[in-house]
């Protein structure tokens, strides 16, 4: 995805100010009927330029192989295009591992986002973790009560000054589903997550119906 440069550059310049480093953007196909929506890239991610790396990447090509889908006929990015980092000290060592963004630096890259949607106009949106699924719909939503579920609503949008934040007069499809890396931390999802790429698989194959 190439981004308006000068939005691009205000952002980053901004993104100085916190423990961000850098920038992996959205990929995939820019007029695909299915947005994947995460949290932020991680380490592996920003090294090899390619969301979901590593072994969260490699659930998810299982669960696209599940239901017949392919990287490039989807579009994917997350809420945050910077890597989120806390750094931990043990004696004289230092260690930057990933943590989870803040609302203000999902607020920073919002005008990002918000500009992938409009552009790609996905039909199906899936939020893949909280980060994503608050971002889209609000605090009040979280993923353990809506996974599985086909929300049909309007989405939050940045306001032009950038304070708050807006519902889009769209409405869109929002599918809720647990990140595929939750289950390298709780192996006993691993048949809610199979159940709800089922259920993505089918709202998937309405949507292709009502197409034609």
């Amino acid at each position: 995805m190439e981004y308006p440069s000068q939005l691009k550059q205000e952002i980053m310049e901004k993104s100085k100010e916190f423990q961000l480093e850098g920038f992996l953007p959205g990929k995939g196909a820019e007029n695909a009927e299915v947005m994947l929506v995460a949290e932020a890239p991680g380490k592996t991610e920003i090294e090899k330029q390619v969301p979901f790396s590593g072994q969260a990447g490699k659930g998810l090509d299982a669960a696209l192989d599940r239901i017949r889908l392919n990287r490039k006929d989807i579009y994917m990015t997350s809420v945050v295009r910077c890597r989120p980092y806390s750094v931990k000290k043990k004696g004289e060592k230092r260690s930057y591992p990933n943590r989870t963004p803040s609302k203000t630096e999902i607020r920073l890259f919002a005008p990002l986002f918000d500009f992938e949607v409009v552009t790609v106009q996905p039909k199906i949106i899936v939020a893949m973790g909280n980060s994503a699924l608050k971002r889209l719909l609000g605090n009040q939503y979280n993923v353990s009560n809506y996974h599985g579920q086909t929300l049909r609503q309007s989405i939050l949008k940045l306001s032009k000054d950038r304070k708050t934040y807006e519902e889009t007069q769209k409405d869109y499809m929002i599918f809720p589903m647990y990140h595929p890396a939750a289950i390298l931390y709780n192996r006993n999802l691993k048949e809610t997550m199979a159940n709800d790429w089922d259920r993505l698989s089918e709202l998937i194959q309405e949507v292709i119906t009502e197409k034609k």
